[in-house]
């Protein structure tokens, strides 16, 4: 028995995924949702309602009284946590948690008689995080941007996007001054999330600082004009960088004391959701893109060579193997869906009959479908736009957004100049094989659908894998690692349709000639 643990605390949910390393098996999966285990933080899909829609935060106590609760769900189904070599784990990109000085001491003198909620309530300096979803930070970006000398792309990979932790950080100085003077460490949900079980302040691996706009993506350091340009004293509060899957010790003794976990089990760096993602997809060469059809949609594929946006739309990160990994991000993914399907008054399965009603092509008819502002292209205002599409005719109105979802994500991957061989797809929506044929159409290359629906988790316990290999000075190739556990579903290929690459040939055109129309007008 080699047992690998990898955890994943995403905007939704704390998930676990435990393989048997030997046995190339998922062995044990399980997930918490916050809103349902957790009703007490008051929460929305993980967030909190704010007064200002544009800001979204989430309470860092329930991530913390989750991972209690996931140890002692594991108890209960009888896991033996003893037998566990290596835990690895990801969490939701960009959010940043802040501690107070005592942060450190209370972590190294947790007691197992007393729940981690109850030991750690009083080490933060802000009782909430700023998430992913937080879009208030528009200024913030804007003012980091124009006390620089040199382009941010060129530095990080990436524009600023609001999103990002750099600008939450700027807000958090400027409005609450005297709480950033009182922080002591600004940690990454991920590197937060390691923190507790490692027992003391964990480092930021590199892959999930690259979606920070604080470090330099080529030299994997933090970047010092991009921190003067943030907020005062930064350096000394930001933990240290370092490799993705480095071992940072072994596992707290409040988790040995309190659910048996083995004192030498090790424990990892964590790492971003899409970079753990990748690994779990089977991400580890060129040739491959991953489309995640979930909250938000995302594509996102694997590059040797540092290669950058022109139009700064894409965010270019570094993957746990070390290669970079270009993501694309879309907040109108599953939400325009649920809005669309809403708006129409239809269960799931009627918007899938619908879907079919409308041919490949939908006519010529297009949607571009800014429930929300978006993030790829750049909308402020969200409106849906139509062009040759009657907003009565349902199934065109059910084709269009999806095609549209498909071609924007075909029409802004451009950049990354890659020859897709295979799409491996997941998320809630992958299980939908009409939408997977419209992705293989669209894109003209065979889409797959994964086996584990907790990609980010299985990806985490992978890297566990990885990173115990390494620290025990043994060889183990990134192939190695993921065979025979990152295949997909089997006979779950599809293959684009007869005659579909030239309909959609002259339906892209004219998806790129609205799409710039609007984005004119705006």
């Amino acid at each position: 028995m080699s047992l690998f643990l990898g955890l994943d605390c995403s905007t939704q949910s704390l998930s676990a995924t435990l393989i048997d390393f030997d046995l190339k098996q998922i062995v044990y999966e399980a997930s918490l949702n916050f809103d349902q285990y957790f009703p007490h933080y008051h929460t929305k899909n993980g967030s909190l309602k704010m007064d200002n829609p544009l800001v979204v935060h989430s309470p860092p106590l329930m991530w913390v009284e989750s991972l209690d609760r996931i140890f002692q769900k594991m108890k209960e189904d009888h896991i033996e946590i003893s037998n566990i070599l290596a835990i690895g784990g990801t969490a939701q990109q960009h959010g940043s948690v802040y501690l107070k000085q005592q942060a450190a001491r209370a972590l190294i003198n947790l007691n197992p008689s007393v729940s981690l909620k109850d030991s750690l309530q009083g080490i933060f300096s802000r009782p909430t995080a700023p998430i992913w979803m937080d879009s208030s930070t528009s200024t913030e970006c804007e003012e980091i941007k124009q006390a620089l000398k040199q382009s941010i792309i060129e530095i990080t990979g990436s524009d600023i996007f609001e999103r990002f932790t750099g600008p939450q950080i700027r807000k958090f100085h400027k409005e609450e001054e005297k709480a950033y003077h009182e922080t002591h460490c600004i940690a990454l949900i991920s590197s937060f999330m390691a923190s507790l079980l490692a027992g003391k302040i964990a480092p930021i691996d590199y892959a999930d600082g690259s979606g920070m706009s604080l470090m330099d993506i080529r030299k994997k350091k933090w970047d010092s004009s991009l921190l003067q340009a943030t907020a005062p004293d930064l350096e000394k509060k930001l933990p240290t960088l370092a490799p993705s899957c480095k071992v940072i010790g072994e596992i707290s003794s409040y988790f040995v004391n309190k659910y048996s976990a083995n004192p030498h089990t090790k424990v990892l760096v964590w790492s971003g959701d899409n970079p753990s993602s990748s690994i779990g997809l089977g991400m580890v060469k060129e040739g491959k893109a991953a489309i995640s059809l979930g909250t938000s949609d995302t594509f996102f594929t694997s590059l040797k060579k540092f290669h950058i946006d022109p139009r700064g739309e894409g965010h270019l990160f570094l993957s746990p193997t070390g290669d970079y990994m270009p993501l694309i991000c879309y907040k109108n993914g599953s939400l325009a869906r649920e809005k669309l399907r809403a708006m129409y008054h239809l269960t799931w399965d009627e918007l899938n009959e619908s879907l079919q009603k409308a041919p490949i092509g939908n006519n010529g008819s297009i949607m571009l479908p800014y429930f929300e502002p978006e993030i790829v292209p750049r909308v402020k205002k969200n409106k849906v736009h139509r062009f040759h599409l009657n907003p009565s005719d349902i199934p065109a109105n059910c084709r269009a957004l999806i095609e549209a979802q498909m071609l924007s994500m075909k029409v802004h991957s451009k950049w990354i100049n890659l020859e897709c061989n295979e799409i491996y797809a997941t998320g809630g929506a992958s299980k939908n094989a009409i939408i997977l044929q419209i992705m293989a159409d669209v894109f003209q290359c065979p889409v797959f659908r994964t086996s584990s629906e907790q990609n980010a988790a299985l990806g985490a316990s992978l890297c566990a894998v990885y990173g115990r290999f390494l620290f025990l000075g043994k060889k183990i190739s990134w192939e190695e690692t993921i065979a025979g556990l990152t295949d997909p579903v089997a006979e779950s290929v599809v293959k684009p349709t007869l005659g579909s690459k030239e309909i959609y040939n002259e339906l892209i055109k004219s998806y790129e000639s609205f799409e710039q129309k609007i984005l004119r007008e705006n």
